[in-house]
Parts: C-alpha cells; structure tokens; sequence
C-alpha cells in the first residue's frame, strides 16, 4: 500500500523559512494533483496550494507570494518551500496526492512559528 512521508516541520521564528517535503513509499502512475493542506489548532483542515496536471497551480490567499509549491510526478514527491513565516501559520500541513483513483494522505508534518 502506497503511504506519503512528510518531512521537514519545525519550530520556526517570525519571519523564517523552512522547506516541507513528501515522498510516496511506492509508485502512483497516473496523478491527477499534488498538494499541501494545513489543520490548526481547533479549525479545518484547509487547502494550501495545489498542483493539478494539465491545469497549473493553485494556492490559498493568505500564502500567495510566502509559499511556493513544486511537484515532480515521476519520482512522486512534492515539496512546499514556506517563507515569510507567520504565528497564523502554525499548523499540522499534510500533503495529498491524488492518483490511480485513489486519495493518499501522509500523516503530517508539524510547522510552529514562535518566537
């Protein structure tokens, strides 16, 4: 069974930067999208940004111009490079991979921004 492993999470400063990462244990052949998603403390679980094959990218308001996404679909992995880093940011992010007719989900990566 394919599983997605998150890394690169932290506590991270006002202002700071850090580059989340997610590799598929094992192959999915025909993606429809790669993405990054975000649950607050106490809130839902959101979209951050998305790439979705043969369209483009798609990202959430508060994180245009802060955070860039970048996928490669062969080796099936997509990374979030996260600057700028707000308190408001402070999440469990998840990355998804939908393909093969499935939806995978990785268990998440914790991102703290204090100072």
């Amino acid at each position: 069974q394919v599983q997605l492993v998150e890394s690169g999470g932290g506590l991270v400063q006002p202002g700071g930067s850090l580059r989340l990462s997610c590799a598929a244990s094992g192959r999915i052949s025909s993606i429809n999208s790669m993405g990054w998603y975000r649950q607050a403390p106490g809130k839902q679980r959101e979209l951050v940004a998305r790439i979705i094959s043969g369209v483009g990218t798609r990202s959430t308001d508060s994180v245009k111009g802060r955070f860039t996404i970048s996928g490669d679909n062969a080796k099936n992995t997509v990374n979030l490079e996260v600057s700028s880093l707000k308190p408001e940011d402070t999440a469990v992010y998840y990355c998804n991979i939908e393909g093969n007719g499935m939806n995978f989900w990785g268990k998440g990566t914790l991102v703290t921004v204090s100072s």
